[in-house]
């Protein structure tokens, strides 16, 4: 990849050329990684992320040295919406050390993956000996208005899944660019983001210091998901470039961080009006997520109806849930074999959907106006109880047959 400019940062200078160059390590008139890591916590505007990944623009630094198992990062932040960065700073001496410092933050990576938001609370509360919850505290220090539950969940969300940005600052990668952009191509996972930053910092006359940023290279996040399924029927993928396995999940993490309010409001108008043909079936409780559930009447394993909203695109549906791996799974599976039938039965505008970790179900959704309308929200009601009433009366008899021909 070619080398790529960033716009310069000038730190607490009023006027005068770039004198010297300032150079990683404890060299005379030098900068230590420690102090590098000290001028990315109080700037991190000099790293060019919106150049990287967009997704990660505007991060909050958070804390140095963050206690893992792998070993301390040299630079936490987060988003509001909750992305973690992770930046690891280092002198580039030889191509030896190149390849640890790859192998150091892929390590760190795969370290926070295991981790929940109450984790990294913990770990970056005891660092900044801070009592609560620092993250929330400093996100919302730096004028981030963020619901606290949306936030946690959306942070547990992308630990989970591996949704970070990994940057490796240096301060003049000459050599061997190519082949180590290849070298973090080659280890990158579905979700994350790997770049690699060469950060020059020139001496002013008035002793401040001016940042000229240069992205050296940047993994390319490629997504790709591989269905089968039976002649005759069609998979709802998501759009060009996104993981179609990950859309439901994605979208209703993106609800999530709307007003909990509203989505609270929603829930409670639509269960007001929901009604039910099959009497055994409870109605669902409102709650303040971007979906809610509904059990069946009779003994199956992990399988319900989940109904959900997406504020986001004004965009409410009902699709089959199950957990993966599990007898649910494979009671559903039977009914994809048995699709034609069931959707000539069934009508509308249902068709076969993908959600998390390539799990094949069936769902039908409608989008309507800006729900700020009363029109577009009743009409949003009307087609959700409607369509989860025929969920209902469809699939609840047919899971029940195929649990008790399991027992039988």
């Amino acid at each position: 990849m070619s080398r790529q400019h960033a716009a310069p940062i000038l730190i607490n200078s009023s006027a005068g050329p770039a004198q010297t160059l300032i150079h990683l390590g404890p060299a005379q008139h030098g900068l230590s990684e420690a102090e590098i890591q000290n001028l990315i916590q109080t700037h991190p505007l000099c790293l060019p992320i919106a150049e990287i990944d967009p997704l990660f623009s505007n991060p909050v630094p958070i804390c140095t040295e963050l206690s893992t198992l792998a070993g301390p990062i040299d630079n936490f932040m987060v988003t509001a919406s909750g992305l973690p960065v992770l930046v690891e700073c280092k002198l580039w001496k030889n191509p030896q050390a190149r390849r640890e410092v790859v192998g150091q933050i892929l390590d760190y990576a795969n370290a926070l993956s295991r981790w929940t938001s109450s984790d990294l609370q913990r770990e970056a509360s005891r660092r900044l000996k801070h009592e609560g919850n620092a993250l929330l505290d400093l996100v919302r220090s730096a004028g981030h208005e963020v619901d606290e539950m949306a936030f946690n969940d959306a942070l547990s969300l992308n630990l989970r899944r591996g949704r970070f940005l990994l940057l490796i600052v240096g301060d003049g990668i000459r050599e061997g660019v190519e082949a180590i952009a290849e070298y973090l191509q080659a280890h990158a996972g579905l979700h994350f983001t790997l770049g690699l930053v060469e950060l020059p910092v020139y001496q002013m006359p008035d002793m401040s210091k001016l940042v000229v940023p240069r992205v050296l290279a940047r993994t390319e996040r490629i997504v790709r998901t591989v269905v089968e399924v039976p002649n005759g029927m069609r998979v709802n993928g998501a759009s060009a470039g996104e993981d179609a396995s990950n859309e439901i999940e994605r979208q209703q993490i993106e609800d999530k961080l709307a007003d909990p309010t509203s989505r609270i409001r929603f829930w409670r108008d639509f269960v007001s009006g929901l009604r039910l043909n099959d009497p055994e079936v409870s109605l669902p409780k409102p709650g303040r997520n971007g979906f809610i559930s509904l059990s069946p009447p009779f003994k199956i394993p992990s399988t319900w109806i989940t109904i959900y909203r997406m504020e986001v695109r004004n965009e409410v549906g009902v699709y089959i849930t199950f957990e993966a791996d599990s007898t649910g799974q494979n009671l559903v599976k039977t009914l994809l074999e048995r699709w034609p039938d069931i959707l000539a039965e069934f009508g509308g505008s249902a068709e076969l959907k993908t959600i998390a970790r390539g799990r094949i179900t069936i769902g039908d959704q409608i989008a309507t106006g800006p729900w700020s309308g009363e029109e577009n929200r009743q009409n949003a009601f009307a087609w959700l109880r409607q369509r989860t009433n025929d969920f209902v009366n469809t699939f609840f008899p047919k899971l029940k047959l195929l649990v008790e021909e399991l027992d039988d």
